[in-house]
């Protein structure tokens, strides 16, 4: 039974274990608990100890005293150490029994050692028992000794906890105490750093007072301190306007005002005298010697450089408090900005009288130069280049002085007054349109600046065109002016005379002054066969005039195209001067009255060439003319309307009228009842196109010239004469026939005596063959009704070269005869008038288009 393994498991026996432990039965890795124990004289060392706390465990009340003897670290190791302890307790009876041998001597001896060592065999059969039971005994004294420490130690601990607990409870408290502390600090640093903020804007007031209030402040307005005191004041002045509650930041705000104006006059002041200085200076070399233009220059604009950065740093500072402030009045300036303008006009005033005087003697010396005293042009271009320069060396010498460039024009115009002075005078006693629209034609070119189509002018960049826009002004209101002068005295008013009126000689005239190839080819159309006098441009026609002593007009051939009227080539001529000279608007009205004064004049020329030649002589003057200005006005792009504004007061009168009819004249209430509606004279507005005009008076003599041809060749069957006794109506048509083929030929000599493009020509023949053709209508519907026959007219269509000779053609077989007689578009050619029948707009005739 004691070979169980369970019995042993706590302590097995030295030997077997020893067997078992040295021959292993598989070649394994040695445990843990089999390798060396490096600690084992260590335990040898702790067992004396161990043995002595458990004796000493019963006697000590209080937690035990801390020792350095090494924890079992596992049962085996404990095991190891009792039976250590037991060979330390059986050494002593081993050593007894050695000496019991060696007292045996007699028999009682033997007896006595034979009773002792039965009992030692008995006690050797119990001894593994015993020394189990003395282990047990150890162990469980040991066990005991541990539990009682490990329960002083969890006392022990207890209290240390409750003492832990404790501190940290009073450290807890201490802390947030410390912490009330420190936050009570901040606020009391913060209320005193705020309380010091605030005061330093209040305690600034007394020092700065002292400084700029001292004889010397105007000595120091250029330096930094100075700067950096303004800065200072503009902070309290922010600081007192944003807190408006406190105490006495009404009466703060108001004194730190009054001394920023004080450092603001200051700067002025010094600002002034320093320019002052200067040009005392530059005036004083002036005098003292002549100067050439060279040393001139050096001396104006050198000079004024010297000093210039430090004035202008200073006069940066009133420039940065001349600002506006926000939610202002439009058009208000700002407090300081007079300041500003202060330094403006000293400045201004400064240079203007060392350098307008220079400019106006030049301006004098180019006015009596033999090259410009007497031509406008040359002296504008001269004196205008010179100013221009003049003005880009102030605008560089301004920059040095001020930043931006405000009241910078206002300068620059002050400089250019004495090109004013000769200037306009000029302009305003010059009659020579030609000279007028050459100098806007130099303005506008070379001086001012066309924002839609040129790039922009660079912010440092002086735009030169403001400053030349009032002569520009100047120039094109007496163009206007010259205009309309021109318009009045050789339109509205001209007086034709009889070789003015010589048509259709003059046409000829015309067409044998030259050759055909001398002749421009203006039909459009390469290799046609008649060339026409009217041309068709696609931009306006400028018309060149040559300065007559005597006054009249020199036109170049090829431009102005002989044989016109003398008021339409007045009319182009107008109208090629100031296209794009003045500004649209006026242009559109002055085209506009132009155009109307011409048609007028050349309808009143088309009713003396009627009367002194034939109606179909004015006619065709009249078309051939108002083609032409058609074609002409279209290419100046006249867009505009010119409205004709007049008073209607018969709605007054009516009303008077109804009231005294009434009885209720005198009788307030009748007057207030009809005050918003017939009382009150209405504005009408006469719109007056002159292309809608010019188009209504076109087809007006169209329409008058093809009736004079067309009555002509209708006269045997037209009302009059059928209502004579004994009309014949087969006699009257024959009479028509015979009108027809003298009357065709005798048109189209007409037509080719005034217009050469044939599709025109074709056109107006086409007119009069349908209104022929609609007049015999109209005489046989009234002869088929006269005979009781249908009324329709058009009794279905004869076969051609087919109908009885004693009765009258019917619609259909005059239409066919006459096509015949006036053989419409065959002479053009069939091709010519297929393509303007078919085609496009741009190949049609202008007399089709109406």
């Amino acid at each position: 039974m004691y070979d169980d393994a369970s019995y042993y498991s706590f302590i097995p026996s030295a030997a077997p274990q020893e067997d078992k432990q040295t021959t292993p039965k598989h070649k394994r890795r040695q445990s843990l608990l089999k390798q060396p124990d490096e600690d084992a004289q260590a335990n040898d060392r702790n067992l004396e100890p161990i043995a002595k706390s458990s004796i000493q465990s019963s006697q000590n009340a209080g937690p035990p005293k801390a020792t350095l003897s090494r924890r079992a670290r596992s049962y085996t190791d404990f095991h190891y150490a009792a039976k250590r302890v037991l060979q330390k307790v059986d050494r002593p009876k081993q050593k007894k029994a050695a000496e019991n041998d060696e007292l045996i001597k007699d028999d009682l001896d033997f007896t006595d050692w034979y009773n002792g060592l039965e009992n030692d065999l008995l006690e050797a059969s119990h001894e593994e028992y015993t020394d189990y039971i003395r282990q047990l005994d150890v162990s469980s004294s040991h066990l005991d000794s541990l539990l009682l420490n490990t329960t002083n130690t969890l006392e022990l601990l207890s209290s240390l906890s409750e003492s832990f607990k404790l501190v940290e409870s009073q450290t807890t408290a201490f802390q947030k105490q410390c912490e009330g502390l420190i936050d009570e600090q901040k606020r009391l640093t913060k209320l005193a750093d705020g309380i010091n903020h605030n005061l330093r804007y209040y305690s600034f007031l007394e020092p700065v007072t002292k400084r700029l209030n001292s004889p010397g402040a105007s000595n120091f307005a250029r330096s930094e301190e100075f700067s950096n005191m303004l800065a200072r004041l503009d902070e309290c002045l922010e600081y007192m306007a944003a807190h408006p509650k406190h105490r006495e930041a009404t009466t703060y705000r108001s004194r730190y005002r009054l001394l920023m104006t004080r450092g603001l006059t200051l700067i002025r002041v010094n600002f002034v005298g320093g320019l002052r200085e200067i040009a005392s200076d530059v005036t004083k070399r002036i005098a003292d010697r002549q100067l050439n233009e060279t040393t001139m220059s050096a001396l104006l604009y050198a000079k004024f450089r010297v000093g210039a950065s430090e004035l202008k740093e200073i006069a940066q500072e009133i420039r940065k408090r001349a600002v506006r402030a926000p939610g202002a009045e439009q058009g208000a300036e700002s407090e300081y900005q007079s300041l500003m303008n202060e330094l403006y006009t000293s400045y201004a005033a400064t240079r203007g009288k060392l350098v307008i005087p220079l400019i106006r003697k030049k301006i004098g010396d180019i006015a009596v130069a033999p090259s410009t005293s007497k031509n406008l042009v040359p002296f504008a271009r001269n004196s205008i280049g010179y100013v221009k320069e003049m003005c880009s060396y102030e605008n560089e010498l301004w920059r040095e002085w001020f930043e931006g460039k405000d009241s910078l024009y206002d300068f620059l115009e002050s400089v250019c007054e004495p090109l004013y002075d000769h200037l306009r005078p000029r302009i305003i006693h010059e009659n020579n349109i030609l000279k007028l629209c050459e100098l806007c034609t130099l303005l506008q070119t070379r001086y001012i600046h066309d924002q839609e189509e040129d790039e922009p002018i660079d912010a440092n960049e002086l735009d030169f065109s403001v400053l030349i826009q009032p002569a520009l002004e100047d120039a094109q209101t007496r163009l206007v002016f010259r205009t309309q002068a021109i318009l009045r005295d050789e339109i509205e008013r001209y007086k034709p005379k009889p070789d003015v009126l010589d048509y259709p000689a003059n046409n000829r005239k015309v067409s044998l002054s030259g050759t055909e190839g001398q002749r421009p080819a203006t039909s459009g159309r390469k290799g046609s066969i008649a060339e026409p006098t009217t041309p068709m441009p696609k931009t306006p026609i400028v018309v060149e005039e040559s300065d007559s002593p005597n006054g009249e007009w020199h036109f170049d051939t090829q431009a102005a195209l002989e044989g016109w009227y003398p008021t339409l080539r007045k009319a182009i001529w107008l109208l090629s001067r100031i296209y794009r000279l003045v500004n649209s608007t006026v242009f559109d009205d002055l085209a506009h009255q132009i155009v109307h004064q011409t048609t007028l004049s050349l309808h009143h020329a088309s009713t003396l060439i009627s009367t002194s030649r034939s109606p179909a002589d004015g006619h065709l003057f009249l078309i051939k003319h108002l083609l032409f200005l058609k074609q002409q006005i279209v290419a100046f792009d006249i867009e505009y309307v010119a409205p004709d504004v007049t008073f209607d007061f018969s709605g007054v009168t009516n009303t008077f009228y109804e009231l005294r009819d009434r009885g209720g004249f005198f009788d307030p209430r009748n007057l207030w009842k009809h005050m918003s509606g017939n009382l009150l004279p209405k504005v009408v507005e006469n719109m007056l196109d002159a292309k809608v005009e010019l188009d209504g008076r076109l087809r007006g003599v169209v329409t008058d010239f093809t009736a004079n041809f067309a009555d002509r060749i209708l006269a045997p069957v037209a009302a009059s004469a059928r209502s004579k006794r004994g009309f014949e109506p087969m006699k009257a048509v024959e009479q028509v026939k015979r009108v027809a083929e003298k009357e065709v030929p005798m048109l189209r000599r007409k037509l080719e005596e005034y217009l050469d493009e044939g599709r025109t020509r074709e056109t107006l023949v086409s007119a009069v063959l349908d209104m022929v053709v609609q007049g015999y209508e109209a005489f046989y519907e009234e002869q088929m009704m006269d005979m009781g026959g249908e009324g329709g007219g058009r009794r279905g269509k004869s076969k051609k070269g087919k109908g009885r000779e004693d009765e009258v053609w019917d619609v259909d077989m005059f239409e066919e005869w006459a096509g015949g007689v006036f053989r419409v578009g065959k002479i053009l050619g069939k091709e010519d008038w297929d393509g303007d029948e078919d085609g496009d707009g741009g190949s049609r005739s202008p007399v089709g288009s109406i």
